[in-house]
């Protein structure tokens, strides 16, 4: 049996990619939520919206817009850095090489904020994420 509330041990030398592994989970539960809090329940419609929230795309100009603004502690950088020089073994076909490694940088975020227990801080940079891929994302692309 496994226990949720058990501590996950030595958060901070952990690889990054398994970093990455956890913010994967905790940012596509974010966005599932999220959505269907406002009210997008019909299961199509709901992949289609989570899509434009998890794409590597969207999740690389986060942390480019996160980094540009300074709105990471020198931790937080650190992490990220660390996401993005991590060697994984293959990018998906629909995105590139260093879209793929910063897309990787954000979930490494994401994962140690929630190892760590860093629940508010990782509440504030994904209000911060939302609003960016629906402001910037949405008009890059002629939507929303």
């Amino acid at each position: 049996m496994f226990d949720l509330n058990e501590n996950v041990r030595d958060v901070g030398q952990m690889n990054a990619l398994t970093l990455a592994y956890m913010g994967d989970a905790v940012w596509e539960m974010y966005v599932r939520y999220r959505l269907i809090a406002h009210g997008k329940v019909k299961p199509n419609r709901l992949h289609k919206e989570a899509t434009f929230y998890v794409s590597a795309k969207a999740q690389a100009n986060v942390l480019h817009h996160l980094q540009e603004n300074d709105l990471l502690s020198e931790q937080e950088f650190l992490v990220a850095k660390r996401g993005r020089n991590a060697k994984s073994g293959t990018v998906p076909k629909n995105t590139d090489h260093a879209t793929y490694r910063y897309s990787t940088a954000f979930e490494a975020l994401i994962g140690y904020l929630y190892l760590t227990e860093g629940y508010e801080r990782l509440d504030e940079l994904a209000r911060l994420a939302v609003g960016y891929i629906e402001t910037e994302e949405g008009e890059n692309n002629g939507k929303r």
